[in-house]
């Protein structure tokens, strides 16, 4: 046998054939699919927080009110916290809040209307009120999914100790899909670009 002849003959190992580049290809998007549900599920899902402090007040984030309100109720109720505050956006998923906001007297309810109607700002609100206030620790009610995003934003903008309480969001599979997908690309964003460039001292 002539060596032209051994040489086509011969192993073919680490040669990556037509045939074989889409499947290695479908490998790897499954590999970084897995990857990024695994991180979803410990950042959106079940995440890691610490159990409720005494705090100066509570915070309770706009939005999903119908769920978020009464763990900020729960909270306030067990004493956690002399003060509740609720950030008003006058939006349906909020109504709940917003009502509470109307025409209320009690010195335990504050509200505020944060200058955009998101969570930077929401957090830029935050800082601000805080340092007002002369708040030291905050506790801060939002949806489980909505945590990293929303702790990491408060903290861009202020040097309160921000200690987050989760409320469970009642989703099936393809709503929970959504926001690892819509919370993904906001937590990326938001170390891309902060809520504040620096955060305002207590």
């Amino acid at each position: 046998m002539s060596n032209s002849a051994a040489a086509k003959s011969g192993p073919t190992h680490g040669i990556l054939t037509p045939a074989y580049l889409p499947f290695r290809l479908v490998s790897m998007v499954s590999a970084l699919v897995v990857l990024w549900l695994l991180a979803c599920w410990f950042l959106f899902f079940n995440p890691e927080v610490e159990e409720p402090v005494p705090a100066d007040a509570i915070i309770v984030l706009g939005g999903a009110s119908n769920e978020r309100l009464p763990r900020g109720h729960e909270l306030y109720a067990s004493g956690y916290a002399p003060v509740i505050v609720l950030s008003q956006t006058n939006s349906p998923g909020n109504a709940r809040a917003d009502d509470a906001c109307t025409g209320q007297q009690s010195e335990a309810i504050l509200c505020f209307v944060p200058p955009q109607m998101t969570t930077r700002g929401e957090a830029r609100a935050i800082a601000r009120l805080s340092a007002d206030q002369d708040w030291e620790r905050i506790l801060v009610v939002t949806s489980t999914y909505h945590l990293a995003r929303a702790e990491r934003n408060i903290e861009q903008c202020s040097t309160v100790d921000v200690v987050m309480a989760p409320s469970n969001p009642e989703f099936g599979p393809a709503e929970w899909l959504g926001r690892f997908v819509e919370e993904s690309v906001a937590l990326a964003a938001s170390y891309v670009r902060p809520a504040c460039e620096t955060p305002l001292l207590q």
